[in-house]
């Protein structure tokens, strides 16, 4: 393996990605590099650094060749998100059920499951996927506050969702979405001094976040 794959993997441990990609794309072809070895981690810079189109071309290089099990599974995952983040949930459905097919029924899988199936307006899956994650780990902060918000929504259960999402706070407290999430239950609840508090706060930690903004706008409007 050559000394500037190296150099990039540890770039790229380091999260420097922008220096470890144009180190991975410096490398020669005549150089003995695996091909897949490259692309696996030329597909993960981009990611990182948001350049999802190029990331897509890498990941793919990796999905397709099927070589390592382990890294199939974490470029499914990453272009999971990429579909998710760019407005393309099926796409991102299609890649967690590949996974689930082929026996990764794993907490996160599972929970990002739950967030396409909701954002497809597939309430009910979405639920039972978040259940099944809290079954298996009931601390899981991604499925407690997922659950709790997908409740509130439906305005079913919201004494329930309080809880859930109160949790999750109480384990990341700086989360931005779980702090919205719990806002918004207040919100669902009529509490609306109580929903400001955290949403202000989610606001402070994710200031461009649009969800947010329209969830405080919500709120400001009852309270007139």
């Amino acid at each position: 393996m050559s000394e500037a794959f190296n150099e990039g993997i540890t770039l790229y441990k380091m999260r420097n990605y922008k220096d470890a990609l144009a180190v991975f794309l410096s490398i020669p072809a005549e150089e003995n590099v695996n091909n897949i070895d490259l692309a696996y981690y030329v597909g993960l810079s981009y990611a990182r650094l948001k350049r999802y189109d190029e990331a897509l071309l890498y990941l793919e290089q990796v999905v397709t060749a099927g070589q390592d099990s382990q890294r199939v599974y974490q470029c499914r995952m990453t272009l999971a998100v990429i579909y998710t983040k760019t407005d393309r949930p099926r796409l991102a459905d299609y890649e967690l059920q590949k996974l689930k097919e082929n026996g990764y029924q794993t907490p996160e899988v599972l929970g990002a499951l739950a967030y396409t199936a909701w954002i497809q307006g597939k309430q009910e899956e979405s639920v039972e996927l978040y259940e099944k994650v809290l079954e298996s780990n009931p601390e899981n902060a991604t499925a407690l506050n997922g659950l709790g918000y997908v409740l509130a929504c439906l305005d079913k259960d919201l004494t329930r969702a309080l809880s859930l999402c109160k949790k999750a706070v109480d384990i990341h407290p700086d989360n931005p979405a779980f702090l919205d999430s719990l806002g918004w239950v207040y919100y669902k609840l009529g509490l609306y001094d109580d929903a400001l508090q955290y949403l202000e706060q989610a606001e402070q930690l994710d200031g461009d976040n649009v969800e947010i903004a329209n969830h405080i706008k919500a709120v400001r409007k009852e309270k007139r």
